[in-house]
């Protein structure tokens, strides 16, 4: 094997995680928009900017994961797929929470129901994250897959 298709092998791990850390802080920005100034107005029209971008990437990662990653992982680690039924369950849920973050941004919900839509999110998330990671990353320095990154992992 030569040098760019073991840099290509490994590549998949620092993805993933790169990926991760890139939303941890989208999500910490979105937080921080919520959290600043003492009026939620002047921050309403960033808020959504933030929680779009937000939810847009987060969804997408999800989104190519179910549709590409964990196909190909199933295929060669049979032994993983309970681990990715679970980590789509977790994905579902995710995505019903954002929806409800993204409905309570649009109706310029209360700062304190955002930061509890937020909180939700972002408990979830990083356990989703640290799960995926812990179950994942290994089978990812030896998986190969044709698709474009961005397709795979959400473009970020």
């Amino acid at each position: 094997m030569g040098e760019g298709e073991k840099t290509r092998l490994v590549a998949w791990s620092r993805e993933l995680r790169s990926v991760h850390d890139r939303l941890r802080e989208a999500l910490a920005v979105t937080r921080q928009a919520v959290a600043g100034g003492e009026a939620i107005e002047p921050v309403a029209r960033d808020l959504l900017l933030f929680c779009h971008g937000f939810c847009t990437a987060l969804t997408a990662h999800h989104e190519g994961e179910d549709r590409h990653l964990f196909p190909a992982v199933a295929e060669r680690y049979p032994h993983l797929r309970d681990a990715l039924h679970y980590l789509r369950q977790d994905h579902s849920m995710i995505a019903h929470l954002v929806a409800g973050l993204q409905a309570a941004v649009s109706r310029a919900a209360p700062r304190a129901e955002l930061q509890k839509h937020l909180e939700g999110v972002a408990a979830i998330m990083e356990s989703h994250f640290r799960y995926e990671e812990r179950q994942l990353l290994t089978v990812l320095e030896t998986l190969t897959l044709s698709e474009d990154r961005d397709v795979v992992l959400g473009p970020l």
